[in-house]
């Protein structure tokens, strides 16, 4: 894991808002094989660059970041969108940019704030790390 959690400061800076359809996908771009080997360019970064490039014209937002802290389970990437939970994926590779805009799609048509199980991708299916109330969900939660 790297040192520091911070944005991937090769992004430029700017509005970390969700794109038009509420949803951002985040990529760790420093994530590495499960298996530890040192490529470079790390597949993270591979993977975040061909999401960025499959979510042109989407309305979905794609954002870097430096360290997910699920080095065991990567490569990862997260889903948000405002007032819903949120998605951690883990064990996806640097072909799965694919898989992550279609699950931003039905994240983002979603009526009660969860991403369809049955429709998702299947490497959204077996990736699934965690899913996380937002601050409004908490106020449901017993």
């Amino acid at each position: 894991m790297p040192d520091s959690f911070e944005v991937d400061p090769n992004v430029p800076a700017g509005d970390a808002a969700a794109g038009d359809t509420g949803v951002t996908i985040i990529v760790c771009s420093s994530c590495r094989f499960r298996d530890g080997a040192a490529v470079e360019p790390r597949p993270g970064l591979e993977l975040a660059r061909a999401t960025e490039a499959a979510a042109e014209g989407t309305g979905i937002a794609v954002r870097r970041f430096a360290c997910l802290g699920n080095c065991r389970r990567g490569i990862s990437a997260a889903m948000l969108r405002q007032g819903s939970w949120s998605y951690v994926f883990g064990e996806l590779d640097t072909a799965s940019a694919g898989d992550l805009i279609r699950g931003a799609k039905l994240f983002a048509t979603s009526r009660d704030g969860f991403m369809p199980y049955s429709d998702r991708p299947e490497s959204l299916k077996r990736g699934l790390i965690a899913r996380i109330p937002s601050a409004i969900n908490l106020e449901d939660l017993p």
